[in-house]
C-alpha cells in the first residue's frame, strides 16, 4: 500500500510537469474575452505566452497542483481501493463505480487547488515580468481569497468540479480496464510498457471528452471576479451567458490543448508508476499487477489502475 501511494505521487508529479503548460493554455483560451481575444488558437497561445512571458509563463500556478498532489492521491488511492474491496469483483462496471466514488470525494481538495491554479495562470497575462502581482504564490492566493470571501470563496466552482470529476474518473478507470484487458499485459511481453502508456493516454483522453463542457464552466466561474468584476451569478447564468454570446463552440474552447495534454500526462504518470514498482518490488512483483484480470475468483485491484487527479 505504501509503495503504491509513493509510486502514484511520483507518477502524478511527472504528469503535472509534463502537462502543466497545456493546462495553462487551456485556461487562457477558456476564459479570454471573445470580443477582444488575445489568442487565435492553441498554438498561437503557446507562442504568445512563451514570447511575452517566457517559458516560465507556461508554468504559472504549478505550485497549486503540486501542493495538493499528495492529498489528492491519498484520497483517490484509499477510496478506489476500498470501493473495489467493498464491491468484491474486479469488473469494468465496478471500476467505473469505484473511480466515480474516488473522483467525487477528492473534489474537496481538487476544487480549491484548481481555483488557485486558475488565478495564478491568469496573473500577469501578456507580461514577461508582472508589474503588479496580486498573489505571491498558490498558498497566498488561497489565503487572500479566504480572507476576502471565506470558505465559500475558496470553494468556488465546487459543484461544477463535482459534475466534472465524478464521471471523468469513472470513465478513466473503465477505459483503462477495458484497454488493458484487450491489449493483454504479460510480464514477458517486451511491449508491456508501451501498451500501458497507450492505455493510460487514451483513458485520459476519454475521460476529458466525457466531461469537458463542465470544465469550461468551472474555469469561467473560478476566473470570475479577477479584476474586481463579477459576470456570473451562478452555474446556470454562466451557461446561459456563454451560450448566448459565443454559441455551442464555447463548450469546446481549449479542447485541443487539453487533449494534447491528456495523452502525455497519463503516459508519463503510468511510465513513472510502472518503473518505480519494478525497481522497488523486483521484476516479477512489479509487473504482476499489469496482468489482465482473469475470470472469477476476483483479483485485487491493480496498483496501476489507480490514477491520481492529473487528468
Amino acid at each position: 500500500m505504501a509503495l503504491d501511494f509513493v509510486a502514484g505521487c511520483l507518477g502524478g508529479a511527472a504528469g503535472v510537469l509534463v502537462g502543466h503548460p497545456f493546462d495553462t493554455v487551456k485556461v487562457r483560451l477558456q476564459v479570454q474575452n471573445v470580443d477582444r481575444p488575445l489568442y487565435r488558437g492553441t498554438f498561437h497561445c503557446f507562442q504568445s505566452i512563451a514570447r511575452q512571458e517566457s517559458m516560465f509563463g507556461l508554468y504559472k500556478g504549478i505550485g497549486s497542483p503540486m501542493m495538493g498532489l499528495t492529498f489528492i492521491n491519498a484520497i483517490v488511492f484509499g477510496v478506489q481501493g476500498n470501493a473495489m474491496r467493498l464491491l468484491g469483483r474486479d469488473t469494468p462496471m465496478n471500476q467505473f463505480l469505484a473511480g466515480s466514488a474516488a473522483g467525487a470525494i477528492q473534489c474537496v481538495i481538487c476544487c480549491p487547488m484548481e481555483l488557485a491554479k486558475t488565478r495564478m495562470q491568469l496573473q500577469g497575462t501578456g507580461e514577461k515580468k508582472s508589474k503588479r502581482r496580486l498573489y505571491k504564490n498558490s498558498l497566498d492566493c488561497l489565503v487572500r481569497i479566504y480572507n476576502k470571501e471565506g470558505l465559500r470563496g475558496i470553494n468556488r466552482g465546487m459543484l461544477t468540479t463535482f459534475v466534472r470529476e465524478t464521471p471523468a474518473f469513472g470513465f478513466y478507470f473503465l477505459t483503462y480496464d477495458c484497454l488493458t484487458r484487450y491489449l493483454g499485459c504479460e510480464p514477458e511481453d517486451p511491449y508491456m510498457i508501451p501498451k500501458l502508456l497507450f492505455a493510460g493516454g487514451m483513458s485520459g483522453i476519454a475521460s476529458w471528452l466525457s466531461t469537458y463542457p463542465a470544465d469550461v464552466i468551472k474555469s469561467r466561474l473560478q476566473a470570475d471576479g479577477v479584476g474586481g468584476v463579477n459576470q456570473y451569478s451562478g452555474i446556470l447564468d454562466c451557461v446561459r451567458q456563454s451560450w448566448k454570446k459565443e454559441g455551442w463552440r464555447v463548450f469546446t474552447r481549449g479542447l485541443t490543448s487539453t487533449l494534447l495534454r491528456a495523452f502525455p500526462v497519463n503516459a508519463a504518470t503510468f511510465a513513472t508508476v510502472t518503473l518505480f514498482l519494478i525497481y522497488m518490488r523486483g521484476e516479477d512483483e512489479g509487473l504482476k499487477d499489469c496482468e489482465p484480470v482473469p475470470a472469477p475468483p476476483p483479483a485485487p485491484a491493480s496498483a496501476l489502475q489507480q490514477q491520481p487527479s492529473s487528468l
